[in-house]
């Protein structure tokens, strides 16, 4: 499948015109006209506006040559990219080579944190706070390092304080569980069935307090046969070893090449419905189906059929990341890491000075690009060419009229995309571009809705639905989170935020997951918004309906955080050489002159903590390259 340049004209000018939120009124924030982006609706991450520049770069091979423009300005470093690895180079930068140096920071979005993104909406004189993209720090106690850590306390994040900010048990101590959502086309049936008992990777509730049903209970509920549901049950509670000839290590070397799905069918006996129910259980965590992800990766997720295998332990990480309770989580999700690196450089932009006042700062963006602080921030601008010089870097950015501007620096951080970097940077080495090439970011949708109250989950009995082959595969009510002067809905009657997961992958199509990407970001840029809309619409009131939800009267606002580069490319089992990976990694992340490269994806592991020490590292470099 291919999508032609006039496909993807059509897609973004359908998108715009039929979308209900024109790129004007996108621009125009509802506060009395003022600018400030985390209160604009519709259609976000990844809007119109913010990447039809570098389209023309990679799309159009279009070029952007500087010596024929005037230097306007003249900076000690030039970040590229304003995300969290972004801002943390500009913190590590100001920290090494001092408070004077003059440091700006570049992004093609009109807002900065790039996935790490903050949405606003008022409802009734009340603000509910959601995240549009990373939302919480994963693990931050066993797998950060100290530089991330030390940055955290820096900025007055305190981990266990974090951490109470969360009620881990509001919702069990109401009785609620987990559900699972079966849809006629694939199982038959609509069908809600409730008291999931299956843990969850990076889980926020304890699995002891799942209020979930005994397995034979649950899946005795499902729209299968019953030969079916006695395969599921067996496979869920029989340790079973499904390759008694193997060796361990003859295992696991088998277990990496065959997929979770292709493993149960094969091995476990499992019809090909009953493997469609865990079709989408991976894609909130590896952004892809269990066709796609090995039957070894499927252990990180706690998926059932493993255990009797006599396998060695899982490795730290994984074991961290599926143990490890997820609660440390602002209101806003990470962006309230952006938000404090952005008010710790820039004091101006808002008041307070720790991680409480911050929940309701409003920021003054006014101030993040003024010509005498030593810390700028300019958005809605897309770098297209990166040259080093003799002694400094030449850098031009096209502004959101599409003028070019060429700026002068001595130091320059790409903690962009990275596989957007060898079309900015044209005369890095071939094998560089070939490894940055390769990182791939996965395609996903994290939709935001406001409720006008959550009386239909009550009635269910649930705050969260498993859909495994609809679009949205994970909707949940929010974390109840609770800061000061700022809390969660406690009461079934009060307006809430749906969070809402959609990953466009390409089930059983036997394609490799870069592939997968590059169409699923096809299809979120050809798709219009008041389709998108539509989709979520009629998906949330198949699922409710029944306990009286009306979309049209019960949906009060929503927001489509669209992220057609999301994830930054982790390794797959099925599609990746580990060995080789390393290579690609080190090589594509190589300074080059007096620029370096940071973001997650110089280190293909899309975390928060990851994109810190890539950040530090490219900073550091520049001592060997002054």
């Amino acid at each position: 499948m291919s999508i032609s340049r006039r496909d993807f004209l059509n897609g973004i000018s359908i998108s715009i015109a039929a979308g209900l939120t024109p790129l004007d009124v996108l621009n125009a924030a509802p506060t009395k006209n003022i600018y400030y982006p985390p209160e604009l609706t519709g259609l976000r991450g990844n809007h119109p506006g913010s990447f039809e520049n570098a389209h023309k770069l990679g799309r159009e091979n279009i070029k952007f040559p500087l010596d024929s423009s005037p230097i306007e300005e003249n900076y000690d470093a030039i970040i590229v990219g304003g995300g969290i690895s972004g801002l943390s180079a500009a913190y590590f930068y100001q920290k090494k080579f001092g408070k004077n140096a003059k440091i700006l920071v570049i992004d093609n979005h009109d807002d900065f944190g790039g996935h790490a993104k903050r949405n606003e909406f008022h409802i009734d004189g009340k603000m509910i706070l959601a995240y549009g993209g990373t939302e919480s720090l994963q693990s931050p106690k066993t797998n950060y390092s100290k530089i991330a850590v030390d940055l955290l306390k820096e900025l007055s994040v305190d981990i266990d304080h974090l951490g109470s900010k969360f009620r881990q048990n509001f919702y069990p101590d109401l009785g609620l569980s987990r559900a699972v959502f079966f849809n006629k086309e694939d199982f038959g049936v609509d069908k809600m069935v409730t008291g999931d008992p299956s843990r969850a990777v990076a889980d926020d509730i304890d699995h002891k307090r799942l209020n979930g049903r005994r397995v034979q209970d649950f899946i005795n509920d499902f729209p299968f046969s019953n030969n079916d549901k006695k395969s599921l049950i067996n496979l869920h509670e029989k340790k079973i070893d499904y390759l008694p000839e193997k060796t361990v290590q003859d295992k696991i070397k088998y277990l990496e090449k065959i997929s979770y799905k292709e493993f149960l069918m094969k091995h476990a006996g499992i019809s090909k419905q009953v493997a469609n129910y865990f079709q989408s259980r991976s894609n909130d965590f590896f952004a892809i189906g269990v066709d796609s992800i090995s039957a070894l990766e499927a252990r990180c997720l706690d998926l059932p059929g493993l255990d009797g295998m006599n396998l060695p332990p899982l490795d730290a990480e994984s074991n961290n990341n599926l143990n490890d309770p997820y609660i440390y989580h602002f209101p806003d999700g990470n962006a309230s890491i952006a938000r404090l690196l952005v008010r710790k450089m820039i004091p101006q932009v808002g008041k307070g000075n720790n991680m409480d006042d911050l929940i309701l700062a409003k920021f003054d963006y006014t101030k993040l690009d003024l010509k005498n602080s030593p810390v700028r921030i300019r958005l809605n601008s897309t770098v297209v060419n990166v040259k080093q010089k003799a002694k400094n870097v030449d850098l031009g950015y096209l502004d959101k009229e599409g003028k070019l501007h060429r700026l002068e620096t001595k130091h320059c951080v790409m903690a962009c995309y990275n596989m957007m970097i060898p079309y900015i940077i044209p005369d890095l080495p071939s094998e560089q571009k070939l490894a940055l090439s390769k990182n791939v970011k996965a395609a996903l949708v994290y939709s935001k809705v406001i409720l006008r109250n959550w009386q239909a989950f009550k009635q269910f009995g649930v705050h969260e639905i498993y859909a495994p082959k609809m679009n949205y595969s994970r909707i949940k009510i929010d974390y109840p989170v609770e800061f000061k002067n700022y809390t969660h809905s406690k009461n079934p009657s009060d307006p809430i935020c749906l969070h809402m997961v959609y990953v466009p992958t390409m089930p059983d199509s036997g394609l490799d997951a870069r592939t997968q990407a590059r169409l699923g970001r096809a299809k979120l840029l050809t798709t219009p918004f008041a389709e998108m809309e539509n989709d979520l619409r009629q998906q949330l009131q198949r699922m409710l309906g029944s306990q009286g939800f009306n979309h049209k009267k019960d949906i009060l606002a929503l927001t489509v955080n669209r992220w057609s580069h999301g994830y930054s490319y982790s390794a797959k089992d099925l599609f990746d050489d580990k060995n080789e990976n390393e290579k690609i990694i080190q090589l594509a992340a190589k300074p080059f002159g007096n620029i370096t490269i940071a973001n997650a994806d110089s280190a293909w592991n899309p975390y928060t903590h990851v994109a810190i020490d890539m950040a530090h590292r490219a900073v550091q470099e520049f001592a060997t390259l002054t």
